[in-house]
């Protein structure tokens, strides 16, 4: 999936709805200690560096050296590629070895996961007790225009998507969680958590044509179709805006979380 994000990289990076503080802040008070963190498929880095701010160290990964090169410097933050190829001794190494890790964070990203492989390394990585798991993500469930993004947008974009995306438009539900719910959702349950993001109309169609589905469309030779759809989508959301364009709109990405521990 590395290639999905490599040519976008840059505008991507600008192009991605921020974090909110209080979801790190509510992250740091679940683990029993504050000294290293591992944000992994880290991206443009924005959740890795607001761990920054309550942990002495970060690791960042990501499979995408695109993103690598973009990603948000921290003093706090090391960022390193991860192949594909890597093994699970391989990656315990990497991000500290094991029973070294207070908070693993994936955001928006653990769809593209070998989920078995990661797990076994959060299970041998994360300090036993104390150390918590957090994944979330979000999809085109933005309030309030739901109906063109999530219901005409996704309808047409269905064909070009990822098998693995389908864990995300699914709101995690089906994505397999086997660790001690720390109040955080459980398996097969995620919380529901808002995401407020302040746009203009330029930046929600940034984010539309900076996703992977676009990107699978564009190397399966339907950009052009793809572009013509996402026009008319963003021509009805316009007419939906209700200011100018270039005005920005606070708008509410609807995310979800699941968090636990590793089952003694």
């Amino acid at each position: 999936m590395a290639g999905l994000y490599e040519k976008p990289s840059e505008t991507y990076a600008k192009k991605r709805p921020r974090y909110p503080k209080e979801w790190f802040s509510m992250l740091a008070g679940l683990t029993a200690g504050h000294q290293r963190a591992w944000d992994a498929g880290c991206g443009s880095g924005q959740a890795a560096i607001s761990m920054a701010e309550h942990y002495e160290s970060v690791v960042a990964t990501d499979v995408s050296e695109g993103q690598l090169r973009n990603a948000i410097a921290h003093p706090r933050v090391r960022y390193a590629h991860t192949p594909e190829h890597l093994s699970e001794e391989e990656l315990v190494a990497l991000v500290g070895g094991e029973g070294s890790l207070d908070l693993i964070v994936v955001a928006t990203s653990i769809h593209w996961f070998d989920i078995p492989l990661f797990y076994g390394v959060v299970n041998r990585a994360l300090k036993k007790p104390g150390g918590v798991l957090a994944v979330w993500g979000y999809n085109y469930e933005i309030h309030p225009f739901e109906d063109a993004l999530h219901g005409q947008l996704y309808a047409a974009l269905r064909p070009y998507q990822d098998p693995r995306t389908r864990l995300a438009m699914e709101r995690y539900r089906t994505l397999p969680f086997p660790f001690e719910p720390v109040g955080v959702g459980a398996e097969g349950a995620p919380a529901d958590v808002d995401m407020e993001a302040e746009m203009t109309l330029e930046d929600l169609a940034g984010f539309v044509m900076t996703g992977s589905v676009v990107t699978t469309a564009r190397e399966k030779g339907a950009g052009a179709e793809m572009e013509a759809v996402v026009r008319d989508v963003m021509k009805r959301v316009e007419g939906e805006w209700g200011d100018a364009p270039t005005v920005p709109r606070k708008l509410a990405f609807k995310a979800f979380m699941l968090a636990g521990r590793p089952k003694c």
